[in-house]
């Protein structure tokens, strides 16, 4: 289906329909105002049918999980082939999304567990992700926040930014603030701009992303004058979430065109979606249509464990025989990282194939992505430069101010590093503590 017109040509005159199009279909404003939100209008709009059993099941899943698709990528739909649609999947409600898994959790990331303050998640140690909107031009079917979805009672009011702001203000471990939501890219050019303002005065913040998916559903957001205020900030980088090569059309490779014209580097993060993209050869695809347009693979994310997203979760095995497809199959900076966000906050883990084989003291042995067999020989005599933290004295010439120096790493890199005495890592809680500590109290 063309875009922008099979949803106008039922509706306007050949006289009227080039002038409505130019000034009203590409208004990303008239887009959120007509953002579909009733399985009636897309039946209308695509030319289709659903029976009575359909449109009930449809409807009690809107009640649970809201609809709303915008305009522009409800015309993506091929509406000959509408069930297995890609576009149509990502947008359109399922009463499978009301088959809630034994496993399946309303917040499986502890996204606000980890909120010392209101907006603010804090998990990594140098780094923060703000949730400066909650307001989406479309309503993802897969997304694993749905249980904000819709909850006008979650916006984030301007008092709630503030106190985001203060936290990052007074934490001067984070250097890096993610900007999410919701999307970001759906508040006004002037708020945006003066939440970037707010953020990149803080001298110890040196890196602000933003994560928005206007440039897939809602291209025509990226105006002339918002990239007049994101050009502004020298320090801004921006990732996309493209998860099919069916959404990079003209219009949003135009968007895409603006933003990297700009200046601004792009990366793009997918979710890897069961009967959507779960294919070496749609992800291959995928990336390459990506890099061709200045966007940089970034994540490819096993998918979430959110409340009614069984459907679209796919074996991790999957997963790993997409990388495998990719890695030396095609250029190395067109390679996402696959990851699990650990259920719990654990963070991101990245999985991959594995190529260390096996290693010897003096050897180590690879494979690479043809399966050929080699080994890479170690180095016959290499003392490491012991760090201490005193950089002044080290050969190394880093000089590092002494906040930065005092920075001490946590998990794995503790037990690795040369300046920390602990030599274990040990969970709380642990059964045999617990016996260990009654043991002592009765000899007490």
């Amino acid at each position: 289906m063309q875009e922008a017109i099979k949803i106008t040509k039922e509706h306007l005159n050949s006289e009227t329909a080039s002038k409505y199009l130019m000034e009203k279909w590409t208004d990303w404003r008239w887009q959120i105002k007509n953002t579909i939100r009733k399985v009636e209008t897309v039946e209308k709009i695509l030319g289709i049918k659903f029976s009575d059993e359909k449109r009930d099941e449809i409807k009690k899943t809107i009640e649970k999980f809201p609809m709303a698709i915008t305009p522009y990528y409800l015309s993506l739909i091929d509406s000959d082939d509408y069930e297995n649609d890609p576009v149509f999947k990502q947008c359109f409600p399922s009463i499978k999304e009301l088959t809630i898994s034994p496993f399946d959790m309303a917040d499986p990331l502890s996204e606000d567990k980890d909120s010392p303050v209101h907006g603010i998640t804090h998990r990594y140690p140098d780094r923060v992700l703000f949730h400066v909107s909650n307001v989406c031009s479309m309503y993802c079917r897969f997304c694993t926040r749905k249980r904000k979805v819709g909850d006008v009672d979650s916006i984030p009011s301007k008092d709630m930014i503030l106190e985001g702001i203060e936290y990052i203000k007074n934490t001067p471990t984070v250097r890096d603030v993610l900007l999410s939501g919701g999307d970001p890219f759906l508040l006004p050019d002037e708020q945006l701009d003066w939440i970037l303002e707010q953020i990149t005065q803080i001298p110890h913040v040196e890196v602000v992303r933003i994560g928005t998916r206007t440039p897939v559903v809602l291209p025509y957001r990226i105006t002339d004058n918002l990239i007049k205020v994101l050009k502004k900030y020298d320090n801004l980088w921006i990732n996309t979430h493209y998860n099919h090569p069916r959404e990079l059309t003209k219009t949003s490779r135009n968007a895409l065109k603006k933003l990297a014209n700009a200046g601004i580097p792009l990366g793009n993060q997918s979710v890897l979606l069961r009967d959507i993209n779960d294919c070496p050869r749609i992800m291959k695809k995928l990336v390459h249509k990506l890099v061709a347009n200045r966007v940089r693979p970034y994540y490819l994310y096993q998918c979430d464990l959110s409340e009614g997203l069984e459907h679209f979760r796919t074996n991790v095995g999957k997963g790993i025989e997409i990388m495998e497809s990719l890695r030396g199959h095609t250029s190395g900076f067109a390679v996402p990282t696959y990851v699990i966000d650990a259920p719990g906050g654990g963070g991101k883990i990245p999985i991959m194939p594995n190529y260390l084989i096996s290693w010897s003291t003096d050897k180590v042995v690879l494979r690479n992505y043809e399966g050929v067999i080699t080994t890479y020989k170690m180095p016959d005599s290499y003392e490491h430069t012991v760090c201490d933290l005193n950089c002044e004295e080290c050969n190394l010439q880093l000089k590092l101010d002494n906040d930065e120096a005092d920075l001490k790493p946590i998990g794995i890199s503790r037990l690795l590093c040369d300046y920390d005495d602990d030599i274990t890592l040990v969970p709380e809680d642990l059964e045999r503590d617990q016996r260990n500590k009654d043991v002592e109290e009765l000899e007490v």
